[in-house]
């Protein structure tokens, strides 16, 4: 069955967001080494040789806001799971700091290559923005490179409301501010 949330696709709507656990550690290096030629990083805090019991420890933590770093803020890391396979990962963050004020936003996300345009994206922001919503963030910022057309029409199908398109720095990329209600 085709619902709404599908748009279309044949998107198995049984993604769901969750915690990496201890059996998720070879899929989880698997999906860093998938996004490496995107430039983008999927394991968010994980070092190299870093154990993986101690990375899990790392997340949690950050879940609770304890033991941060002085540049980071409280924020819950999960993966997305379709049929028992990381699917893609979103990093949800309950304050901004100066940093993500300019140029991550309350919610990053990434889909990993094997599994783009099949609406994932917009399904795991949706569960996203259900989840910044329950710990306390009222209007999610939203940001996305200018040439990000998939990200772009992600946020925007999730009720993003463009804010600005600047630039923080005369050489850095253009970059869209969206907001969400």
């Amino acid at each position: 069955m085709v619902t709404e949330k599908t748009h279309g696709r044949g998107l198995d709507p049984a993604l769901r967001l969750r915690p990496p656990g201890p059996e998720d550690e070879a899929a989880f290096r698997a999906a860093c080494q998938a996004m490496v030629p995107d430039g983008f990083t999927f394991g968010l805090d994980l070092g190299p040789g870093m154990a993986w019991d101690t990375y899990l420890k790392t997340l949690d933590d950050q879940r609770a806001g304890i033991n941060l770093p002085a540049d980071r803020v409280p924020a819950t890391f999960l993966v997305a799971d379709v049929a028992g396979e990381i699917a893609g990962r979103a990093s949800i963050r309950y304050t901004l700091n100066d940093v993500l004020a300019r140029e991550g936003g309350h919610i990053g996300y990434c889909v990993l290559p094997g599994h783009r345009r099949r609406g994932y994206a917009t399904e795991m922001l949706r569960q996203s923005l259900i989840i910044a919503r329950a710990n306390g963030v009222g209007r999610a910022l939203l940001i996305c490179d200018e040439g990000n057309a998939g990200s772009r029409s992600v946020i925007e199908a999730c009720g993003g409301q463009l804010e600005a398109v600047v630039r923080n720095a005369p050489e850095a990329p253009w970059i869209r501010r969206y907001w969400i209600d």
